[in-house]
């Protein structure tokens, strides 16, 4: 637990295998936390949080991917340590954002992997910036719109609680100090309206859909609705995993979102 804790909050001090880097887009400051000593020639992976928290919940999984890939965390406007726009932003306006990131970063075209709220935005760039996804993985991806409501949404987090790693909640619990509570309902009021379900044929690129085995967020029937409605979509299941596997079980998503990402695309 202290390892996974200390690659979570080392931002914005380097560590062993990564730092910190700040980008301009659209005269806000996007931080993002990098690998360090990156492998040369491999497409950039780009991990992509969920709601009100930020990159350091997905840093215990970035830090096994990085062995084989540079690995990018970002944290996207008013999330994290980045600089936030005066408005909310809905999630076409956060995948602008991504998009723009991964331009001026130099990190396009990468492989995306989404989380929660996060596959959303991951869908909405790879459905309208083909040119800059070259892979898809949406982890426990929302909204099931048979669950279309905060009510729900937040009765499904919460029966999967008990299961998530202890260490987890303190760092959501910064998160939210630093997106603040307002920016925080605002953003997911946006991802209630976002009719992901309709994005989801447009995707061009090879796409991984991950739900956890004991997560209530995204359901075994949601999953498989996504994983079908991508045209080059597939489904599996992290085991022994609740909604947040990229922290609680990083190593079982690990295994098997690297066999993914390593395919040829073709």
């Amino acid at each position: 637990m202290r390892a996974k804790h200390a690659v979570a909050t080392r931002a914005p001090e380097p560590d062993a295998l990564f730092e910190s880097r700040w980008t301009n887009v659209r005269g806000a400051q996007l931080h993002s936390r990098e690998s360090r000593h990156p492998p040369l020639g491999v497409t950039p992976l780009v991990l992509v949080h969920g709601l009100a928290v930020s990159h350091r919940y997905l840093m215990p999984l970035g830090a096994l991917l990085s062995t084989g890939r540079p690995v990018r965390a970002v944290d996207l406007p008013g999330f994290g340590l980045s600089e936030g726009a005066r408005e909310t932003l809905d999630v076409p306006a956060l995948a602008d954002r991504l998009a723009d990131w991964l331009k001026a970063s130099g990190n396009a075209p990468a492989d995306l992997l989404g989380n929660s709220v996060g596959a959303q935005v991951a869908v909405d760039a790879a459905a309208r910036y083909p040119e800059l996804v070259r892979k898809l993985v949406l982890v426990g991806p929302t909204m099931d719109p048979r669950a279309r409501s905060m009510t729900r949404q937040a009765l499904r987090w919460l029966r999967g609680l008990p299961r998530e790693n202890p260490g987890l909640l303190p760092i959501l619990l910064r998160d939210l100090a630093d997106a603040g509570l307002v920016r925080a309902v605002r953003t997911f009021r946006e991802a209630l309206r976002d009719p992901v379900e309709r994005k989801l044929p447009s995707v061009l690129a090879p796409a991984l859909v991950t739900r956890g085995e004991h997560e209530a967020v995204a359901s075994q029937r949601w999953a498989e609705e996504v994983a079908r409605l991508l045209p080059h979509g597939e489904l599996a299941v992290v085991p022994d995993s609740p909604h947040d596997a990229t922290f609680t079980t990083a190593h079982g998503l690990a295994a098997i979102t690297v066999p993914f990402l390593d395919r040829d695309p073709a």
